[in-house]
């Protein structure tokens, strides 16, 4: 045996054993092997796809308008400042996308569409002026909220750490999530779908209406409250509240806050999130740090509002609100609340990941049961089984000993090809196991392609080696051509195809490549 051949040998044997080593997870002698090797490979293993093994299907509808609103809002708090600094006078509240400001002077006018020429006048009278953001400017913010929600979704997805998610838009503003194998499909609908918008406003505590607020009220006693105070609302303020749980008692009230209603700063800023534990009562809370940006606008907040309560507030409930004793730079602040560690988590995770821009509207919630996967691959199984003994004992009845090695290599294939999926932990679908038996019989027609030349040869007079030598090298570029042509076209799938698509794509690619590789080799060894 030349130095080459037994390079070849040693290559297949090698890439044998480590198919057959990322295979093990899926298998039952996986639990027999030692308990270093488990913990070495407890992920790895071909993962099944949500028609195989269940999941979620969720469908989302992403509120545009929503994201509109809270531009407006951003806006409004940022000429606020602007008129400030300008020593020009007029109070600026804010409705359904509009911005209102109460006076109609050119100098106010100047300073505020010179800093936003985005927004459009919409309603002049001598005494106030409305503006609106330009028709073009608030597509584009319909446009980037799905993009920003569906990059959310998948960055909660891969902290959350479900395999081989499927992610997809379906329409102007819908997202498709399919979730296989997820063991907890309420918190995983919980995590994907908060909104996590995370805003800083003042305590409007200098209103009358402030020192009449109740101390707390139940659940479900909101419109009352609301119903006896709206005519002594002040303009340009909200009623939102602190939810507070009794630890002895498992009571829930609810603390009632007036605030203003234009929002300081939000959570786009942020640069960090993260649990920790308050050494003095032993309780998780979520730490935040801002970026460069944020930590600015964040020390003028506080420098300008000393001794005034600043109320952090996320999803619109109120979890706390100090008293600015100072003015805070660095851009440090805390989200202190009866959290449970993992809630605490979980509440990092949305605001590490982002905030979606836009409040999302769940349209459809299938749980996707097992027992069709179960099902399926028991067919697939019988099917496999019987297709696989028909094409062996075809290969020996007609070829005889070449179909008998035929019949190896086609075996040596399919466990590279499992093995692959395996170290890859590719996801296997219903797709792909078609993709798996295309690929199979690509590989036994590249063997009847190459006996088919063998037997046209040993018929002109040649001796079996020089027949199974010109028999390889006459179809090798033949399979080499029509494989090719099969691996761009499974990576065009993979590209720009979606769920079931690139499951099939997938299981192509690796064993059109598989079977290039085994061909390869078997042509250099001449078996």
């Amino acid at each position: 045996m030349n130095k080459k051949l037994g390079f070849k040998f040693s290559l297949i044997g090698l890439t044998l054993v480590l198919s057959l080593v990322f295979l093990l997870p899926d298998t039952p002698l996986f639990k027999k092997m030692p308990k270093w090797w488990q913990e070495k490979m407890p992920d790895r293993g071909i993962t099944l796809g949500l028609d195989l093994q269940g999941g979620i299907h969720l469908v989302f509808e992403v509120e545009g308008d929503k994201a509109v609103q809270t531009t407006i809002d951003r806006i409004a708090a940022s000429l606020q400042s602007i008129l400030k600094d300008k020593k020009l006078e007029a109070e600026i509240t804010t409705e359904k996308n509009v911005i209102r400001v109460s006076s109609n002077t050119m100098d106010i006018r100047s300073a505020i569409e010179d800093n936003y020429p985005i927004l459009k006048p919409h309603d002049l009278t001598d005494i106030e002026v409305t503006y609106k953001l330009s028709d073009r400017e608030e597509k584009r913010i319909k446009d980037s909220a799905y993009d920003q929600a569906l990059e959310t979704i998948r960055n909660r997805i891969d902290q959350f750490g479900v395999s081989e998610p499927s992610i997809q838009r379906q329409g102007e503003r819908e997202i498709v999530v399919q979730l296989p194998g997820v063991k907890d499909p309420k918190r995983a609908i919980e995590l994907i779908g908060k909104t996590a918008l995370l805003e800083f406003k003042l305590v409007d505590d200098e209103a009358l209406l402030a020192a009449e607020l109740p101390g707390y009220i139940r659940p479900g006693e909101e419109e009352e409250l609301m119903s006896r105070i709206k005519d002594k609302m002040p303009d340009g303020d909200v009623i939102l509240y602190q939810r507070n749980v009794d630890p002895e008692t498992g009571e829930v009230t609810k603390r009632p806050f007036l605030l203003k209603k234009l929002t300081m700063l939000t959570g786009d800023l942020l640069d960090e999130a993260r649990v920790n534990i308050d050494q003095r009562y032993n309780e998780p809370y979520v730490s935040l740090t801002f970026n460069p940006a944020g930590a600015k606008t964040f020390e003028e907040i506080t420098g300008q509002n000393i001794k005034k309560r600043l109320a952090i507030i996320l999803d619109n409930n109120v979890y706390s609100a100090p008293v600015i004793q100072d003015r805070i730079a660095g851009g440090n602040a805390q989200i202190t609340g009866q959290f449970t560690m993992q809630d605490a988590k979980d509440l990092a995770i949305v605001l590490r990941a982002g905030a979606l821009p836009a409040p999302m509207k769940m349209l459809q919630n299938l749980t996707v049961g097992p027992s069709l996967g179960k099902d399926s691959i028991e067919a697939g199984k019988v099917a496999g089984i019987i297709s696989i003994l028909l094409v062996i004992v075809f290969m020996v009845f007609y070829y005889r000993i070449a179909g008998l090695i035929a019949d190896f290599a086609l075996l040596l294939n399919v466990i590279l090809l499992m093995g692959a999926m395996g170290m890859l932990s590719a996801t296997l679908t219903l797709p792909g196991i078609a993709g798996v038996i295309l690929a199979i019989g690509m590989a036994v027609d590249s063997n009847v392609l190459m006996f088919e030349r063998m037997r046209e040869e040993l018929r002109a007079g040649k001796t079996p080696r020089a027949a199974v030598d010109s028999g390889y090298d006459k179809a090798f570029l033949t399979i080499v051509d029509s494989h090719v042509t099969t691996l761009i076209t499974a990576a065009v799938l993979y590209q720009y195809g979606t769920g079931p698509i690139k499951g099939f794509a997938v299981t192509l690619f690796l064993g059109v490549s598989i079977n290039l590789f085994t061909r390869a080799c078997r042509n250099e060894i001449g078996v």
